[in-house]
């Protein structure tokens, strides 16, 4: 196999990346960061794409987020690849926060009580799957309860994104016309 260990990994070894990985935790936030800057179009399109797929990601839908960003995106004049990296802010570590304050924040809402009955039985309504039982208790105060964190969430993504893709554009195309001007400069020496 091409990228197979030469030793086995111990059980010690396999929980510890499984907790903590090799590289570190920052890995994938370094790794998007980079990917987003240098994405090839205007400063708003991928600004724009980011902050739909955080506006989404605050959506209880989570099997419609990708093309909810796309739609978004569509709308708004925001870059496909950007929106798709922009739904990453809805993953396994934020989504339980995200549910809880749009959960509660939705009831504050519609001045519903946190609970209208005892308690919520969650896995017997998904087991049942009767979209009206689903609803009232949980999708629809997520839903009321998510917009307004998710338009202040992604505008605040829209202005970060945008700020750091248009210094990052300007350094490269700054550094772009100096490595250009030193090339005339040592053919024109080579000529003459």
């Amino acid at each position: 196999m091409l990228f197979k260990r030469r030793s086995p990994a111990s059980l010690t070894q396999r929980v510890r990346a499984a907790i903590w990985p090799r590289k570190g935790l920052w890995r994938a936030p370094v790794y998007l960061y980079h990917r987003t800057v240098r994405l090839r179009a205007t400063p708003h399109a991928i600004a724009m794409g980011i902050a739909a797929g955080v506006a989404v990601s605050w959506t209880p839908f989570i099997g419609f987020h990708f093309v909810s960003a796309f739609a978004l995106a569509f709308l708004f004049g925001g870059n496909y690849f950007a929106a798709a990296l922009g739904t990453a802010f809805g993953n396994p570590f934020t989504f339980p926060f995200i549910w809880l304050l749009s959960w509660r924040f939705g009831n504050t809402l519609l001045s519903r009580s946190t609970f209208d009955r005892d308690h919520i039985n969650l896995v017997e309504l998904v087991k049942t799957f009767d979209f009206a039982d689903l609803w009232k208790p949980l999708l629809e105060p997520m839903a009321v309860g998510c917009i307004l964190p998710a338009l202040v969430c992604s505008a605040i993504f829209y202005a970060a994104t945008y700020f750091a893709v248009q210094s990052f554009q300007t350094r490269r195309k700054a550094m772009l016309e100096a490595r250009s001007d030193q090339l005339a400069a040592e053919a024109g020496r080579s000529n003459g």
